[in-house]
């Protein structure tokens, strides 16, 4: 199953982590579990097997790539050896850049109160917990 050369493919979740989409391979199948992965337009399984040419679109958080497969690896790498496993679309690289650059630029939250509830507050607030009157 390690040969140098994949005939039929590498499984999608290897084929993840290898590229270094994930750090581990159960993170990898998480997301194609939430269907976060899509492999040629549909929604695929962690054991579907990937080919050079297919098209992945992978969301993790707000961003989301569009990758062209270039070559196959079921074994974690390098990241430069990692990087010439996929070719990402311009169109994903300028929506990818662009969203980045909002993100950055948006002001920070920031949370307001006055702190921590004092003990009476605590009290009134389990108190409306249990369902108690006065």
């Amino acid at each position: 199953m390690n040969e140098p050369e994949h005939p039929s493919g590498v499984r999608l979740d290897r084929w993840l982590w290898a590229a270094r989409f994930f750090k581990t391979r159960s993170l990898a199948a998480e997301a194609i579990g939430g269907g976060k992965i899509q492999l040629n337009g549909h929604r695929a399984k962690r054991a579907k097997q990937v080919r050079i040419g297919d098209q992945l679109r992978i969301r993790k958080g707000p961003f989301e790539q569009l990758v062209t497969v270039c070559g196959l690896s079921d074994k974690r790498g390098p990241a430069k050896v990692a990087q010439t496993l996929y070719e990402e679309s311009a169109e994903s690289l300028a929506k990818r850049e662009f969203l980045a650059a909002q993100i950055k630029s948006a002001p920070a939250t920031t949370f307001r109160t006055k702190g921590r509830p004092t003990k009476r507050e605590r009290r009134d607030i389990e108190k409306f917990k249990r369902g108690g009157g006065s």
